[in-house]
């Protein structure tokens, strides 16, 4: 009887230690702190104050990475984007009001170069054929203050690709596989993909 106790408590307690080691119960949720969020105030406000390009924030764990990215969203509302509104060949934060900006957890690989863990804002360079894209790290600026190249941590070349309409400016994840992620702009019919790799 006393070695059947004795064996039942042995394999309780190797199923409990393997509990405690399973990695997928040891996940906890995404807590990277969005770079440039302010306060939100609990007052109500009329119609006519509401900004007319919205804070939006989206977060994506990349197995253990985790990547959360603030923006304020313009809306395209019948108006000619690139070219007139979005200069070609101009710096351009891909947003309004604070410059859109990226918190990675741990070092990343962007389009496969490497960009050390910590906050940045994003800028582009739109041109009809090629964007360059970039991350500056002063993930504080304001939209229309580019901090300067020499705060550039990373600058690389990516090719638009045409897209359905869409009205809000929108940044999304549509691929999140192993440790790989699509992060994506898209605003009226372009669309601008980064490719993520994670430790």
């Amino acid at each position: 009887m006393k070695r059947t106790s004795r064996a039942t408590s042995l394999a309780l307690l190797c199923v409990l230690s393997a509990c405690r080691a399973d990695p997928v119960r040891d996940v906890k949720p995404v807590t990277a702190t969005p770079a440039n969020v302010t306060d939100i105030s609990q007052e109500v406000i009329p119609l006519d104050q509401v900004s007319k390009s919205q804070a939006g924030a989206i977060g994506q764990r990349v197995a253990t990475t985790e990547i959360t990215l603030t923006y304020s969203r313009p809306v395209a509302r019948g108006r000619q984007l690139y070219g007139a509104l979005v200069p070609y060949g101009q710096i351009w934060t891909p947003g309004a009001d604070q410059a859109t900006a990226i918190t990675f957890s741990r070092d990343v690989r962007i389009n496969d170069r490497p960009l050390a863990r910590g906050a940045y804002s994003i800028w582009t360079i739109p041109r009809t054929h090629m964007w360059t894209v970039i991350f500056n790290r002063n993930a504080k600026a304001y939209h229309d203050h580019y901090p300067g190249e020499d705060q550039d941590a990373m600058r690389l070349d990516v090719r638009p690709e045409p897209g359905p309409h869409v009205e809000t400016l929108t940044f999304s994840f549509p691929t999140v596989e192993g440790k790989d992620a699509v992060l994506r702009l898209d605003w009226g019919e372009v669309r601008v993909p980064l490719s993520i790799r994670v430790p």
